[in-house]
């Protein structure tokens, strides 16, 4: 009697993560914005929304397990006029004349009014904490979310963006690189362990590399300011990634969901980017900066 063999279970990396799984939906976001920004930065702008959208409901579902509900039917409403509403004054600005930063304060106003409004009607108990997560939520996710949206808007956009992304995956691949080779000092042990300050050191260098080849070959732009960005990039793409791992310590998961095989959720993805992307804006708009 032959036996039949048992069928292999997916690879798995050495975080656990199912290897295959990982790198098709990486490559396909990866395609998905590449396309976008090369093609249909509007679309771009859709792929933001639907990716952001799905991290608010996340932050719903973990903050459910401390008890904070969150209404998350208009949060996501209003993310999607916000990220989407800014983009598009920011893009219309010269025809409208309307300033694009208007927009961007009306439709986060009335996000927050909408949130406080919906929550009355399920009663007084809680109000405070559920309209807190309601408000946390579109602060932490729409809000800066949409400064991603402000740089596309920028003149010569579609470079700046993909110099942030460049200096952020830099920043992930050297820090990764450097902590698993090197690391021996923990940065912030009681948030994130496994993150050293020798691994800082190489998200530092390789992200200035690949950030300075972007200024000075694609962009035309001195050397020192693509040094610049990457420092600040990984600065703060680095508190966003400590930021989402005290949320997540807090509330008890390792990882937001599984919305993403093989990556966790899409704010185990976003989390760097959500607090790298206003600092980045704040280095373009200044005057002189990469225009």
């Amino acid at each position: 009697m032959t036996e039949t063999a048992e069928p292999s279970a997916p690879r798995k990396s050495r975080a656990g993560r199912d290897l295959p799984a990982a790198i098709a939906v990486g490559l396909g976001l990866f395609g998905l914005v590449v396309v976008t920004l090369a093609w249909f930065q509007p679309g771009f702008i859709v792929v933001l929304v639907i990716l952001t959208s799905l991290g608010a409901v996340e932050v719903h579902h973990a903050l459910e397990r401390v008890g904070m509900r969150s209404v998350i039917v208009p949060v996501v409403f209003g993310n999607v006029v916000i990220i989407a509403g800014s983009y598009a004054a920011a893009v219309l600005q010269p025809v409208t004349q309307i300033p694009w930063h208007l927009v961007l304060l009306g439709f986060l106003g009335l996000t927050v009014l909408v949130a406080l409004i919906w929550r009355m009607f399920t009663g007084t108990e809680g109000y405070a904490r559920d309209s807190a997560a309601s408000l946390f939520i579109i602060s932490y996710v729409s809000l800066l979310a949409s400064f991603v949206g402000l740089i596309l808007a920028q003149q010569h956009g579609v470079a700046k963006v993909v110099a942030v992304f460049l200096a952020i995956v830099g920043s992930d691949v050297g820090g990764y690189a450097a902590g698993a080779t090197l690391g021996r000092h923990p940065m912030a042990p009681t948030i994130s362990p496994k993150k050293t300050w020798e691994g800082m050191a190489g998200s530092v260098v390789l992200a200035s590399v690949v950030t300075v080849l972007q200024f000075v070959l694609v962009m035309h732009q001195p050397w020192w300011q693509g040094l610049l960005l990457a420092i600040v990039v990984v600065i703060f793409g680095t508190a966003g990634d400590l930021i989402e791992s005290m949320i997540k310590r807090d509330v008890g998961i390792k990882d937001m969901s599984s919305f993403l095989p093989g990556h966790g959720g899409v704010m185990d993805r976003l989390d760097s980017t959500l607090v790298a992307a206003p600092a980045a804006w704040l280095l373009f708009a200044l005057a002189g900066f990469a225009s």
